[in-house]
């Protein structure tokens, strides 16, 4: 028996390699002799460099940059076979670099540019950014600026916009971008479909949770659109209606326009990236999961991504949650045959959490029961009607 685990990390409680490596003993417990591959995932934010290291193997590499306030930090990045690297934006930008000192007007994204360039300079050619999990709203200006682009005030003085400063910027200068930038691909991951600016965008729907206040929000959004409108004069792209472009405090747009890159869904890149339709061909069963499924797990989330292509390769897809919140019939459409819930107690998530691992690994023993009563069933349909 062949079975894929593609799982999301349950957020609090799992990584997704946590999920892997559970699922894979439940599995073997039930299941000697099954064969296992295991394809952590993520979708742009912690654990994508991870996931990609651990699913297509690779190397980690480690160098100094500048953090979101300007400080010293130690930031990696992933190197994949085929001249690829792989790059999480929060290594140098992230929430977790910042701590409680959340002062958004003020973060920078330039560090996230050394990384890209230390590898370009290492001779990558495809380079994936995971665009999740950042402290910034500086539309990527910091990270260009690493990169050789200058932004220029009223007084045609350079300098590195923060999100506070986005709307200073007068015009922008791309001939001293490294030319290292043209000749690669630049391939951008998100999980979600806010554009730049306006009430859906970066800094009104993800100012808050990066500190941001009323006033603060106002004047992020006046210097996002006021961004959005100098790279469509100076660089000829427009990114304000671009879905996603909102992604990491707007560097999904702003690498779109001054870098060339191209945003997609992470679970796609990924899935794409470690051939998954080549890799599902001949399995028996798919197992995938996620924390939470409910509506919003339908809008290109992992399980959903995962089961539009088990669907197409006709194999059956399991999935394996936390909670399960609301009528998910819908979901059986798409390509996921049965969803289970890990959760064996009606109890608070606190409570819960606690127990998870152990929980997980009961209800995927549980599964692999019902399969082989399953096919003890089918061996005698005859009798059965």
């Amino acid at each position: 028996m062949k079975i894929v685990l593609v799982p999301d990390s349950f957020k609090g409680t799992m990584s997704s390699t946590d999920v892997c490596d559970i699922m894979q003993k439940a599995i073997l417990e039930a299941v000697p002799d099954a064969e296992i591959i295991s394809i952590p995932i993520a979708d742009g934010g912690e654990g994508t460099v991870a996931s990609f290291l651990y699913a297509i193997g690779g190397e980690k590499i480690t160098i100094e940059t500048i953090g979101p306030f300007g400080e010293k930090v130690n930031s990696s990045y992933g190197q994949l076979e085929n001249s690829t690297a792989i790059i999480e934006m929060a290594e140098a930008a992230g929430l977790p670099l910042v701590n409680k000192k959340l002062n958004v007007m003020d973060t920078t994204t330039y560090g996230v540019g050394e990384l890209i360039l230390h590898a370009l300079e290492a001779g990558n050619k495809k380079i994936i950014i995971g665009l999740g999990g950042s402290a910034t709203n500086d539309g990527g200006a910091g990270a260009c600026s690493a990169l050789g682009i200058k932004f220029l005030d009223a007084l045609g003085n350079a300098f590195i916009p923060v999100g506070g400063t986005l709307r200073d910027i007068k015009s922008i200068d791309l001939s001293g971008i490294n030319p290292l930038v043209n000749e690669a691909e630049i391939l951008l991951m998100s999980d979600i479909d806010n554009p730049m600016c306006g009430p859906n965008g970066a800094a009104h729907v993800f100012g808050p949770q990066k500190g941001a206040n009323e006033d603060e929000i106002n004047i992020l959004d006046e210097g996002l659109k006021n961004f959005v409108e100098i790279v469509r004069r100076d660089s000829g792209i427009s990114i304000l209606e671009l879905p996603g472009s909102g992604s990491a405090g707007g560097m999904g747009g702003g690498f779109v326009g001054l870098l060339g890159g191209k945003l997609e869904m992470g679970i796609d890149l990924l899935l794409d990236t470690v051939n998954f339709m080549e890799i599902i061909k001949d399995a028996d069963i798919v197992f995938s999961g996620e924390g939470k499924i409910d509506a919003q797990s339908l809008r290109g989330k992992v399980v959903i991504g995962v089961a539009k292509r088990t669907k197409l390769a006709k194999v059956p897809l399991i999935a394996v949650v936390g909670d399960i919140a609301g009528d998910m019939s819908s979901s059986y459409e798409l390509g996921i045959s049965a969803i289970n819930s890990i959760n064996r107690l009606a109890e608070p998530y606190e409570k819960a959490k606690l127990h998870a691992k152990e929980d997980l690994y009961l209800t995927v023993i549980e599964i692999m029961r019902m399969l082989n009563l399953g096919q003890q069933l089918g061996e005698f349909h005859f009798i059965l009607k």
